[in-house]
């Protein structure tokens, strides 16, 4: 089976808040040692997390073993104040505590970074992404911060134009990538970063009535034809789910995005080497020095 390649091991994949508070004042172990069975239930030996406040996923990496798991984690997530990434991470407001953050994080054992670079699909405006994104010097500066300290660097990144921006400031890896095009996945190609679409937060939307069908399938159709450019182009593409995210289950969810990549591009060994291509090479940009 392939890897989990983007989780939250915080999250349940029903109720957010719900969630929160199972690992407000801890995190839970019983809930987090529940997660990782199912990733050894279905195979998945490699979970790389998008991290939190809480120390879950510090706890599931330390677990993982006893699951016969590898398991990433960033600790938390970094965001500029008044920017998107709360749920997942502490704010900064200049480079200062930007580089201070870092510093915490590895001091913690972190095996990479994580930044936010911009926010959310807007549901109600196709196309468009929540908040402002980073500035271009903000986004350089972050990245390089981090590949100073010897860390790699996953970014939460969607919208073409805030994708191109990561790729060409040398980001390890773009998470969700919303609304990409030619010209952002030639960036992302030819910066060598790879993509992890996590394509089922949106699909598992469909049919649940949470937001209404009009404004989910054009997203879903761009996020097709994203994926087909990104193939044929031959851009590095992992798999992740963003597994704990509504409607997308600890270990069923990776199960759901290797089954939707197979419904765009048709099951067989070419998919299947793409894939674990770049998964090969997430893995060996993100493997633990500390």
């Amino acid at each position: 089976m392939f890897g989990e390649c983007h989780a939250h091991i915080f999250m349940n994949g029903v109720d957010y808040r719900e969630a929160v508070r199972t690992h407000k004042d801890a995190p839970c172990e019983s809930v987090i040692r529940a997660h990782l069975r199912e990733y050894q239930r279905r195979g998945i030996t490699y979970v790389r997390d998008g991290g939190d406040k809480y120390g879950a996923s510090v706890l599931a990496r330390k677990l993982s073993g006893e699951y016969g798991v590898t398991y990433r984690t960033p600790v938390f997530g970094i965001h500029k104040n008044g920017q998107y990434g709360r749920i997942v991470g502490y704010g900064f407001s200049n480079m200062k505590e930007y580089h201070a953050l870092v510093k915490e994080a590895i001091r913690q054992k972190a095996d990479f970074i994580k930044i936010m670079t911009t926010g959310l699909m807007d549901f109600d405006r196709h196309g468009a992404v929540t908040g402002e994104p980073l500035s271009k010097e903000d986004v350089r500066e972050m990245i390089h911060i981090a590949h100073e300290e010897g860390m790699a660097v996953m970014a939460h990144t969607n919208g073409k134009e805030s994708a191109l921006l990561a790729a060409d400031a040398g980001v390890n890896s773009l998470e969700h990538g919303n609304y990409q095009d030619a010209e952002s996945l030639q960036a992302l190609l030819e910066n060598g970063t790879v993509w992890v679409p996590t394509v089922v937060t949106v699909r598992n939307l469909l049919g649940d009535g949470r937001y209404p069908e009009e404004m989910l399938r054009p997203i879903w159709e761009s996020a097709k034809e994203a994926i087909r450019v990104a193939f044929a182009m031959g851009v590095t593409v992992a798999l992740g789910s963003d597994g704990g995210a509504y409607r997308v289950l600890h270990g069923q969810g990776l199960v759901d995005e290797y089954q939707a990549f197979c419904d765009i591009l048709g099951a067989g060994e070419a998919l299947d080497a793409w894939l674990q291509a770049g998964e090969k090479k997430l893995q060996e940009a993100f493997v633990s020095g500390r």
